[in-house]
């Protein structure tokens, strides 16, 4: 009965993250492309997509060093759902183009992304145990990721023309306005974690132990637990295994930025690439997509049956699609098509179809590594599991809050370099921290007392 409560949790979250999410990736994709036509139609606004893409994660990595402290007052569910209505304003503020307006949106947007992701990661814990964290992890990523597909879809079919016209932006802005709303109504129905062993001292203890509850242990005073939630969060940072997977954090910022945003852009600058090249805006977020769905659907489903398609060999995968990506970016796409539409062409003839093929890879080597991460921070820090999401996405946030910056002002060849360079250490470093916890739980047996040593994670 747990058990299906805890996977009903997980799939409420799920969805709700899928309609929350196609509004805002979706939103994410175009928003460069989008705000440059709303300046030709309004010479007074003056908004740069970048720009508030780069104040969001801004403000986003700033605030993760709270999130675990405002966690450990009100619990995840009232995080998600607060971060929650900070996505739907910022959607809504599309509606009234204001330079002003939009980058005051942003900030909020910052701060509610922080609340959302670090009670995300928490929530996802609390319903896991260490057999099901990588299918959990999967499961989430697979429907999540869902979001770019259906959210992009729309957009494709919406901008088939040479231009985008207000009436066309004004319908997709209130379409998305209305998911967001959607997604935020289906978290309002996340169910209160059940009492449960935390992560990795779960194993060895027969299911019977696993089920044993024990009175819940008296709660720190607001303020007292605020501080000490801050305090772990600071010290889990300089931590030996947490400064190694901070190189993994920063690169998943950065492709992040990539995909969500600049190689859309890119392909849509790119006028020898297709008679309608801004259709293929909403095509490109499509395919990656894809290959996020198709990512987390299949390591969610096989790590349950084979160690193979879990940690170390799933992020091997992960960094050689990747590099295909990247090797098919570079030779299709001119070095200036992020910055605004260009007539020049790259090594090659541009090519919508390896345009597609390149978001696909994106997209699939991204949750590799997303998914990975995801289970092994479950598993390494079940016990403070907000502290540890919350460093993830700080890390992740700076690195997306920096690209966003640069990509006003770096050309799109050298931005492929500092990615590969970045993935060689991304992965290396993942490589390292889980061969140490794998050879940890070796060498260190863990051995429960079912009565005394049981130690449970609550919401």
């Amino acid at each position: 009965m747990i058990c299906e409560k805890r996977f009903l949790n997980v799939s409420t979250l799920s969805w709700g993250f899928m309609l929350l999410f196609t509004a805002f990736q979706t939103m994410s994709n175009i928003e460069k492309v989008i705000l440059d036509s709303v300046a030709l139609d309004d010479s007074s606004f003056t908004g740069d997509g970048y720009v508030s893409l780069g104040i969001i994660y801004t403000t986003f990595a700033t605030c993760n060093w709270l999130t675990p402290s405002f966690i450990s007052v009100t619990g995840p569910r009232v995080s998600i759902l607060t971060g929650a209505c900070c996505y739907v304003f910022f959607i809504a503020s599309f509606l009234y183009p204001n330079t002003g307006f939009l980058y005051t949106a942003s900030v909020i947007l910052g701060i509610g992304a922080a609340l959302v992701w670090t009670g995300h990661g928490q929530y996802l814990t609390d319903n896991s145990d260490s057999e099901t964290m990588s299918r959990n992890a999967g499961m989430f990523w697979a429907i999540f990721e869902m979001s770019l597909f259906v959210g992009n879809l729309f957009v494709y079919y919406m901008f088939t023309g040479p231009t985008i016209e207000a009436s066309k932006r004004n319908l997709v802005f209130w379409v998305l306005t209305g998911l967001a709303v959607a997604g935020t109504a289906v978290l309002a129905g996340m169910g209160k974690s059940p009492p449960k062993l935390a992560l990795g001292e779960a194993e060895g203890v027969s299911s019977a132990d696993k089920e044993l509850q024990i009175p819940e242990p008296v709660k720190e005073k607001p303020l007292p637990a605020a501080w000490h939630a801050f305090r772990k969060a600071l010290s889990l940072l300089l931590t030996s295994k947490m400064l190694m997977l901070v190189m993994t954090f920063l690169y998943t910022g950065l492709v992040l930025t990539f995909f969500s945003s600049v190689y859309s852009s890119s392909v849509g600058f790119t006028k020898n690439i297709s008679k309608d090249p801004q259709s293929l805006v909403g095509l490109s977020g499509i395919c990656t997509g894809v290959g996020e769905v198709v990512g987390g659907a299949l390591f969610g489903i096989l790590a349950a049956k084979t160690i193979w398609c879990k940690g170390m060999p799933v992020v091997v995968t992960g960094f050689l699609v990747h590099v295909v990506a990247f090797i098919s970016i570079f030779l299709n796409l001119p070095n200036n098509a992020l910055f605004e539409s260009t007539d020049d062409i790259g090594f090659i003839q541009p090519s919508a179809t390896l345009a597609m093929i390149g978001a696909v890879c994106l997209g699939f080597g991204d949750a590799c590594f997303n998914t990975q991460i995801y289970s092994l921070l479950g598993i390494l820090y079940s016990d403070d599991s907000a502290s540890a999401f919350a460093l993830f996405k700080f890390c992740q946030s700076i690195a997306a809050a920096v690209s966003f910056y640069y990509s006003n002002h770096v050309g799109l060849h050298p931005q492929l370099g500092i990615l590969l360079c970045m993935l060689i250490l991304g992965t290396v470093t993942f490589c390292l921290v889980e061969r140490r916890g794998k050879k940890s739980n070796i060498e260190e047996p863990i051995n429960v007392d079912p009565i005394v040593n049981v130690t449970f994670v609550e919401e």
